[in-house]
């Protein structure tokens, strides 16, 4: 999964409006979503260790945010037919499992993260009032490290500070995780990207046995 990180703020750039689709059997629009202090729009999904490191984070911050009338609303835009952890029966599992206090959207299209320019997860688009554009940073520090610990709440301080003045922080630090899974129109592309994810799955576990075979080996040498 290759990594990829997120442009820096575009400031005062119109959100974009959408109507999905949601866990919750809704169907949500942008000014559904948006709180009387801001918006945060979040790309995430389900597969992403980048993701899934910060899931709690964003359970909490989330609830934090909309204290300060800042609502936020997540979006999952990877092509699920090949990533079968990303299918909507799993987003609803895992938004479940999460208790997440914010919707979580289905862009099946994709057309709604490439409208946003959306190009990884996380990615994460912070609004004032006006939903004008303010914060186009990381959450925190931790990246992919579930072990990371707390640091700096960067995206809660960053949207704290779009709540009470209207505009986001000078400083931001790129969000990064996996490239967004686009879908491919091509039948071949799809076909042969499938046949890749199958032979992944087989051969990855192959090598990290052999990996370990070879410690053990070279350790009874020792």
């Amino acid at each position: 999964m290759p990594l990829t990180f997120a442009p820096l703020c575009k400031f005062g750039e119109k959100a974009v409006d959408f109507k999905l689709p949601g866990t919750d059997g809704r169907t949500w629009s942008m000014k559904d979503c948006a709180g009387p202090n801001g918006l945060l729009v979040m790309f995430i999904c389900n597969h992403c260790p980048y993701v899934k490191a910060i899931n709690h984070k964003l359970v909490r911050d989330a609830k934090d945010l909309r204290a300060i009338g800042v609502y936020c609303v997540a979006i999952m835009s990877n092509d699920a037919q090949c990533y079968a952890e990303d299918s909507w029966e799993n987003m609803r599992k895992v938004a479940e499992a999460m208790a997440y206090p914010f919707p979580y959207l289905y862009d099946e299209t994709q057309e709604v993260a490439r409208a946003f320019g959306a190009v990884c997860t996380p990615d994460f688009f912070g609004y004032n009032r006006e939903l004008k554009l303010q914060y186009r940073g990381r959450l925190d520090a931790s990246g992919a490290k579930k072990d990371a610990g707390e640091g700096p709440r960067e995206l809660y301080l960053a949207m704290k500070q779009v709540a009470e003045t209207g505009s986001g922080p000078e400083q931001q630090f790129a969000s990064m995780g996996c490239s967004i899974k686009w879908r491919t129109s091509n039948p071949w592309h799809q076909r042969a990207r499938k046949l890749l994810l199958r032979w992944d799955r087989l051969i990855t576990p192959w090598i990290l046995t052999r990996r370990a075979w070879s410690v053990m080996v070279a350790r009874r040498k020792q």
